[in-house]
């Protein structure tokens, strides 16, 4: 499976999965209610795909407008960190507002869920790729046939 649809099939899964695995944590961390702690998660994940796509748009605008390209170790940092750093002053209010908890106890959790991400994703993408086959861009390059000489 490629291009769109495997996108499509790759956020509606990871998404779904992170979802109901977020919403029992919070229930059970917050107590709250399964109503409460879905609704916390549910938003988180609204929240981390919209941010997601805002942040690496301007990022990359950013980027674009650097003498020096490609993708240091240092500009990779700064990707990650000014990523994380903007999801948490999203969620973790919300997760306040939401799970009616004290802010100190949202970072907490949100911190928790930035942990619990780092290693779902990994899993997640061993088992998707196993699943539905790599990407194209992943996939090794055919061997090229030799050119013929020029006349």
């Amino acid at each position: 499976m490629q291009g769109i649809k495997r996108r499509i099939v790759y956020v509606a899964l990871f998404e779904g999965i992170a979802i109901l695995i977020t919403s029992t944590s919070f229930a059970s961390l917050s107590g709250s209610g399964m109503d409460r702690a879905g609704a916390a998660a549910i938003f988180s994940s609204l929240i981390a795909v919209i941010w997601n796509v805002v942040f690496n748009t301007l990022f990359e605008r950013w980027e674009a407008r650097q003498t020096k390209r490609g993708r240091s170790v240092a500009r990779r940092i700064a990707h990650a960190v000014g990523f994380e750093g903007g999801l948490i002053l999203f969620l973790v209010p919300m997760i306040a507002l939401t799970l009616r908890v004290p802010l100190g106890e949202a970072f907490v959790m949100d911190v928790g869920l930035a942990v619990f991400f780092l290693v779902y994703a990994y899993v997640f993408n061993l088992i998707f790729d196993r699943v539905f086959g790599l990407p194209a861009s992943a996939l090794p390059l055919e061997p090229r046939a030799e050119s013929e000489p020029c006349a």
